[in-house]
């Protein structure tokens, strides 16, 4: 698992990543067969773990709780088959926001790349930018503490992805 963020003109980018222990043709046919579902159902796993009915994207920072029900659109799935030196990928487009209040948290656009790391073993790898709310005021709020929950969320959203693919494909066996 791990993450990165750099400064972008339009946005803050955020990059995170983890595993799926099961080979990637399984876990790419779950995502494409319906990945909403699929994130729907981890965002309300995570969120059953902490005693909420509700998707959202949630975090502690700094003994804060941070959360909010979110609206996930998958924009576009693509696959590109492996060719003799390249391993296949799948990307889907993805964009969420509050679903509430979207104009008091940040807008997230990114894309989720699937590819194989080993026969048994697969990489979901999210880049994204987001921008934060609330415009000049926002960006210094995004400044000061925005961009740290922001990054903890997303890393948050893609490691319950993970765990619930692990989970749901070792059910399905």
């Amino acid at each position: 698992m791990g993450w990165s963020a750099t400064l972008k003109d339009k946005g803050r980018k955020i990059r995170c990543y983890d595993y799926v222990n099961h080979p990637y043709e399984r876990v790419r046919d779950a995502l494409i067969q319906n990945a909403l579902v699929v994130f729907q159902s981890a965002t309300k796993t995570a969120a059953s773990r902490a005693n909420s009915v509700a998707a959202e994207l949630h975090v502690d920072f700094a003994g804060i709780g941070v959360k909010t029900e979110i609206k996930i659109d998958v924009k576009s799935v693509e696959e590109k088959a492996g060719r003799s030196a390249s391993m296949p990928t799948t990307r889907l487009t993805l964009e969420w926001k509050a679903a509430k209040t979207p104009r008091l948290f940040p807008l997230m656009k990114g894309e989720l790349f699937v590819y194989p790391l080993t026969s048994t073993e697969t990489q979901l790898d999210f880049s994204g930018v987001y921008k934060p709310p609330f415009g000049t005021v926002g960006k210094t709020m995004n400044a000061i503490v925005g961009h740290r929950i922001a990054e903890v969320s997303v890393h948050r959203f893609v490691s319950d992805v993970a765990g619930y693919l692990r989970q749901a494909l070792s059910l399905s066996l």
